[in-house]
């Protein structure tokens, strides 16, 4: 077992020199660089659906503040690119106090709230004065374009990203919350603040997409409110966080990277069957990989659960 553990410290170690040095590498930047993006996305989804059951089909909304944000502050009051994405992050966490009051609802009737907050969110933005918003052109940020420097963002983020799902599994407060999670009349009868905790995840949940959205608007430099508010962003969030494993940090890791990667290789050889191959992975996870490839591994192997957290 301690042969293991050794053998999964080497690996991020090499993962992390790899994304260090692609820059240098014959490797495609834009690939890893949404590679990073997804690990992002899969993890901070995980914090509050995979950690509390909450399941937010609205998690877009957070990605798209974050990216339209960013564009505003650097193009109209010419914010600093980096601070502006910080600001971003800022907008996330506000949005997610605003829409707190949700999380007092559970099941399928959060998740329908949470998808209509969202689309009213994109209307709202696609009808904000052209001249904040650049209407349903959306805005450019040529000027700003530095695709190396940005990448460079979208790796520390996600580290930072990892290091955090990875305290919060191992904190009282992500005990507190996978107890939320499996009961939680019996977690308030326990002594635990339901509202609180749930409060705390839905923060870390609302903050990484919103940084995420920020970089990538950077990288990317053209925001405009059909990418901004794609729901594609939530339901591969889903996706790939069910693929690894929900509940885990190398679960959502694991699964954005292998679909990322198999859903490049489908968009690029079969691009009119992407959308019915992914509904068939969706399906086929559900039939028989509930718990995805972790949690199935960690229930037939239970002495892995020390390795793959």
């Amino acid at each position: 077992m301690l042969f293991l553990r050794k053998i999964t410290w080497l690996v991020a170690a090499l993962a992390l020199l790899f994304v260090l040095f692609v820059p240098k590498l014959p490797v495609s930047n834009a690939f890893v660089f949404y590679m990073l993006f997804w690990v992002t996305l899969a993890s901070s989804f995980n914090m509050i659906y995979g950690f509390v059951g909450y399941l937010p089909f609205g998690f877009v909304m957070f990605y798209g503040v974050g990216t339209y944000i960013t564009a505003i502050l650097w193009s109209r009051f010419q914010i600093p690119i980096p601070v502006a994405i910080l600001a971003s992050g800022l907008a996330g966490i506000l949005l997610a106090f605003l829409f707190a009051p949700t999380l007092r609802l559970r099941g399928i009737y959060f998740s329908i709230v949470n998808f209509s907050c969202a689309m009213v969110l994109r209307i709202l933005v696609a009808n904000l004065p052209e001249g904040w918003t650049g209407g349903s052109f959306g805005i450019t940020l040529s000027h700003a374009y530095q695709p190396i420097l940005s990448y460079y963002f979208m790796a520390v983020l996600t580290a930072v990203t990892v290091v955090v799902a990875y305290l919060l599994l191992n904190s009282r407060l992500g005990i507190a919350l996978r107890c939320i999670r499996d009961d939680e009349t019996a977690a308030s009868a326990m002594g635990i603040n339901v509202g609180l905790c749930r409060l705390k995840a839905w923060i870390l949940a609302a903050l990484f997409p919103s940084l995420a959205g920020g970089v990538e608007a950077w990288y990317t430099a053209i925001v405009d409110p059909d990418t901004s508010f794609n729901l594609m962003i939530t339901t591969k969030a889903i996706v790939y966080s069910m693929f690894g494993g929900l509940g885990t940090v190398i679960g959502p890791i694991l699964g954005a990277v292998v679909m990322y990667s198999l859903d490049d290789l489908i968009w690029g050889t079969f691009p009119l069957l992407n959308l019915l191959i992914l509904g068939i992975i969706v399906v086929f996870l559900i039939l028989f990989l509930p718990r995805g490839i972790v949690g199935s591994s960690t229930r037939k192997w239970p002495r892995l659960k020390a390795i793959v957290q």
